[in-house]
């Protein structure tokens, strides 16, 4: 008998990207069209706020995403954020899988308005994310890259196109939850801080007016696997990726780390570095 992963059809990064991306612009519709007229219905059984966090919102965009998943990718594995009715048509394991965030920054980003929220996809093979999607349905933008073949942007309504850098701005993106000390340690670079999902962090160097993003995730999971779908983007684009103490932040979408400097530039990497290591416990 042959091999799960031999009986598993695969799936081209590429192919994957484009048909899905349609379906991206969608879902950022609805959450932008919703945004500001839905309430939070928490979930039960979650620890915190953050995790218990639920609209209308979150499961539109996330049904949007997963129709078309179904119709053209109906073997994949799904990780998903939301328990929808067509979530569960997805296997639940698999050697190719599927990663699914319809809104990330429910809480903070969506319904308080703190920062970008984003929509996140990623499509995880071996291990790691060969193709993802970000969009920040807030500022109208999209990205999306496959491995070894760059990555691409553009604003709503418009065609993709590489990926491109502005004049580096003075904003550094920093995710939900961080102590004030790492604030302070960024204002006192010269820099302003502005609170953000930790998929908007994931590429904030590639958006006009912001020059790097920083992210603490909490043990024991540390930065999640939804938390690494935009790290591809990033890379792709040629961005500096790092973990707390400017080690190259894994490829892998398991291997723990808690810390996360997105940064266009060098120069800038010991200082973010050391704001970053303030969130430490």
């Amino acid at each position: 008998m042959a091999p799960a992963d031999e009986l598993t059809p695969d799936v081209d990064p590429a192919e994957f990207v484009e048909l899905v991306a349609p379906a991206m612009r969608q879902a950022a519709s609805i959450a932008r069209a919703l945004e500001g007229r839905v309430q939070n219905t928490p979930k039960e059984g979650e620890p915190t706020a953050v995790k218990q966090a639920l609209t209308v919102a979150d499961t539109a965009t996330q049904e949007a995403l997963l129709v078309p998943l179904a119709e053209h990718f109906p073997h994949v594995a799904l990780e998903a954020e939301e328990d929808t009715e067509t979530a569960r048509m997805f296997p639940r394991e698999g050697p190719v899988r599927v990663v699914c965030d319809p809104i990330d920054g429910t809480l903070h980003s969506y319904l308080r308005g703190e920062g970008p929220y984003g929509v996140l996809v990623g499509l995880e093979r071996r291990g790691r994310y060969d193709a993802a999607l970000v969009a920040l349905p807030r500022e109208g933008l999209f990205y999306d890259a496959v491995r070894g073949r760059g990555a691409r942007a553009c604003r709503a309504g418009g065609e993709p196109g590489a990926a491109r850098f502005y004049e580096l701005g003075t904003r550094v993106l920093v995710s939900h939850g961080m102590p004030e000390a790492v604030f302070e340690a960024v204002r006192a670079a010269g820099f302003d801080p502005l609170p953000a999902c930790g998929g908007a962090v994931a590429v904030a160097p590639l958006v006009k007016g912001v020059r790097a993003g920083l992210r603490w995730g909490s043990a024991p999971e540390g930065i999640s696997i939804r938390g690494r779908i935009g790290l591809l983007i990033a890379r792709e684009a040629g961005l500096h990726v790092r973990a707390l103490g400017l080690r190259d932040f894994p490829d892998d979408v398991s291997t723990f780390e808690p810390g996360l400097v997105v940064a266009r530039d060098e120069a800038d990497l010991d200082v973010l570095d050391a704001a970053l290591a303030l969130a430490r416990p």
